[in-house]
């Protein structure tokens, strides 16, 4: 049975209120939310000795989310990571997007979802999001109708269920942005963790961190997560792959398809685990390369510092609009988006 409370989260710079709501399940675990961004602050969830620990990073008030340029625990729309060139066609219209990082579009803009007030209400165990997405906004075309929806059980599992539909033909591409640390998200590097990705191929990746349209095995590389592998061991190997990223920051191709345990997530001192499902076709793999320890400050007033935290960003293939042979982000009038994507927190046995 999950509780859900409600209370005040500061406010934006234009004046407007931000609330935090609280998804707490019967064993007292519980997860932290934001109607700004529809960010998770906090998960709350237990260590192999029972004690409750945050695995999530964040910040203590609505003005660090307002003011981060990471992401950190957002959702992220109309389009999750990177636009060659930051244009698209559609039919035989091109749409021309901003520049956000270096030539290409990012995360959905200068002002993506990630930096939208949505509305938010809880529904019975559920929390609801919706956010109403005018044609044009960002360059992208159509108005999209986004409605999110946070579950967290009392198996510690925390679902995002995404829907969407728009007037007209359109991009949607939608993910969050959570950075975990199984260890607690004050404990430092997660280069000690312990990774197991179930994909046999990877997206292969520029200098700018755009796929090229071509798909390689990830067997003989630091990528080959296939079985479990410390993110530590590899990660400053001269492999052109993690040198263009400066770790790992590479979209995988999970084996099967439908709804599918896509990786697992070791905490090598908390014993924690996370477990993660989901329908989509990719899953990224960030390893936090560019948390520098710059302003704003994280919960407590700590940096946020390299590699403090990871993600693990379900997702239509980066780049895939370039890409023909990858699946298309494209949604059709008419036609329903609806994608969903589990984390699931345990205990190593």
């Amino acid at each position: 049975m999950t509780n859900i409370t409600k209370k005040s989260f500061g406010k934006l710079s234009d004046g407007r209120e931000v609330s935090l709501f609280t998804l707490k399940n019967s064993s007292g675990a519980y997860v932290e939310i934001t109607d700004f961004g529809g960010a998770i602050r906090s998960i709350v969830v237990p260590d192999k000795s029972g004690k409750l620990g945050d695995v999530a990073l964040g910040y203590d008030s609505v003005e660090g989310y307002e003011r981060q340029n990471k992401y950190i625990g957002a959702l992220i729309g109309r389009h999750g990571n990177r636009i060659e060139n930051a244009e698209f066609k559609l039919g035989r219209r091109k749409y021309v997007l901003e520049k956000n990082d270096g030539r290409n579009s990012l995360h959905g803009g200068r002002r993506g979802f990630d930096k939208r007030l949505w509305t938010a209400l809880p529904d019975g165990e559920s929390l609801v999001l919706k956010y109403f997405s005018p044609d044009g906004e960002e360059g992208f075309p159509g108005n999209l109708s986004v409605t999110v929806r946070y579950r967290f059980d009392d198996s510690n599992a925390l679902s995002i269920e995404y829907f969407a539909e728009c007037d007209s033909e359109t991009v949607c591409n939608l993910t969050n942005h959570c950075y975990f640390n199984l260890n607690g998200e004050a404990s430092g590097s997660i280069e000690g963790h312990l990774l197991k990705i179930n994909a046999t191929h990877f997206t292969v990746g520029n200098s700018e961190c755009l796929p090229t349209g071509y798909v390689a095995k990830v067997e003989g590389t630091p990528l080959d997560f296939t079985d479990f592998h410390v993110i530590g061991e590899r990660i400053a190997q001269k492999h052109e792959q993690l040198v263009f990223a400066g770790g790992y920051d590479h979209n995988f191709c999970p084996d099967g398809e439908g709804f599918r345990l896509m990786a697992v997530l070791r905490g090598e001192k908390s014993g924690r685990t996370m477990e993660v499902y989901s329908d989509l076709p990719g899953i990224q793999f960030y390893s936090g390369n560019s948390l520098d320890g710059t302003a704003p400050n994280g919960k407590g007033g700590r940096k946020i510092s390299r590699r403090d935290g990871l993600c693990l960003e379900t997702q239509f293939y980066p780049n895939s609009l370039a890409h023909k042979n990858f699946a298309q982000p494209i949604l059709k009038k008419g036609e329903i988006y609806r994608h969903a994507t589990v984390y699931r927190f345990g205990v190593e046995k």
